[in-house]
């Protein structure tokens, strides 16, 4: 599926795929998230944390006429308050995706597959 952004100079259509880098950025930059977790752990590995190029793996994106509403699966660092990093994720996903692309964010669920020991 993809988005379709209609104006005065034409059409745009962006893939799922680039929404899904786009989110997966954002969440990799909040402080707390070792990485991005794939959304099918079993067939794709538990323990693996997902490179930049696979975001969309970790990422489920649906649409609702104009609204988005995305599903993030994360892996947070041991230590830190799993709320607070969940919350600052929601936050920068729906500030990077308006500022981005210029839509609404309705929902940002986020789903914590795991808790790693980061070295310092």
């Amino acid at each position: 599926m993809s988005l379709e952004i209609k104006n005065d100079f034409g059409q745009i259509d962006i893939s799922n795929d680039v929404i899904a880098q786009i989110a997966g950025g954002a969440a990799i930059e909040c402080y707390g998230v070792v990485g991005m977790a794939s959304k099918h752990q079993i067939r794709d590995g538990l323990t693996d944390i997902l490179r930049k190029e696979n975001f969309a793996k970790g990422v489920i994106i649906r649409q609702n006429g104009q609204d988005l509403n995305i599903d993030m699966y994360i892996i947070v660092s041991y230590g830190t308050k799993i709320s607070e990093v969940a919350y600052q994720v929601q936050s920068k996903v729906k500030y990077t995706i308006n500022k981005t692309l210029g839509m609404s964010v309705k929902s940002v669920n986020i789903f914590v597959q795991g808790v790693r020991v980061m070295n310092v």
